[in-house]
């Protein structure tokens, strides 16, 4: 997954961690509304790490030259390095890693049914923006975690250089052909939206991890600062968006 420059801002930031957060996984798992909400959270990571390999295996097909080829398929094999940390992880605290991932998947699956790329700078696009998303989500979700969780969903999150990679081919196309860049546009729209439902429809749907940003776990999130969050997140998107060289 992605962690562009103009990422959204984590919360509190600047801030020393409190409550959970200030502690450890062993302190921590104690509480089972806890345990099961971040079984929640690294299953669901897995999985989109485990789809984003799949993808970029999928797009390096697509590409135009032996280069972008190779690009891809490096940067495929480091989302599968990350899949394979989160499920360690799993099975490391007494987890079926399959098991946790499971809930997820018909979630994620839908979605990339539904935001299926036509061509090669489409899926550009899809990863850059649908990939941002989700790690913009996940690193707000990360500052309520325990610092052992956090040090790992953190990692996982690091950028692979797709996102730079994607602007400059995306960039590169519109230049050279500029009525391009509308029909992206709409694109990017459309993915932001499904992107934004999609997540929220799987927090919905976990009851540890609603619990975990509306309150009672890890010093969670009250309904404002869900909100906030999600202005956060569109707000990067639009930075995005600008770097793309694509309208709003």
């Amino acid at each position: 997954m992605e962690k562009p420059d103009n990422a959204a801002r984590t919360p509190d930031e600047a801030l020393a961690p409190t409550g959970i957060a200030a502690g450890d996984w062993t302190a921590a798992s104690v509480d089972p509304q806890y345990r099961a909400a971040v079984v929640d959270l690294l299953g669901a990571l897995a999985y989109g790490e485990l789809a984003a390999f799949e993808r970029l295996a999928e797009d390096a097909k697509l590409a135009p030259t032996l280069g972008d080829k190779a690009a891809l398929a490096k940067m495929a094999s480091a989302e599968f390095h990350h899949f394979e940390q989160l499920t360690d992880r799993l099975s490391a605290i007494g987890e079926n890693a399959t098991g946790a991932m499971e809930p997820f998947a018909k979630a994620l699956d839908d979605f990339h049914r539904q935001t299926a790329p036509s061509d090669w700078l489409e899926g550009l696009v899809k990863a850059y923006v649908g990939d941002s998303i989700a790690s913009d989500f996940y690193r707000e979700v990360a500052i309520r975690l325990d610092e052992d969780t956090r040090e790992l969903v953190l990692a996982v999150l690091d950028d692979t250089g797709h996102g730079n990679f994607a602007v400059e081919k995306v960039r590169a196309a519109i230049e050279a052909e500029p009525r391009v860049g509308g029909r992206l546009a709409l694109w990017a729209r459309r993915l932001m939206g499904e992107a934004l439902s999609q997540a929220q429809r799987v927090v919905a749907d976990r009851d540890a991890l609603s619990t975990m940003l509306v309150g009672g776990v890890a010093d969670g999130f009250d309904l404002a600062e869900v909100g906030r969050m999600f202005s956060r997140i569109t707000e990067a998107h639009t930075k995005r968006m600008a770097a793309l060289g694509l309208a709003a």
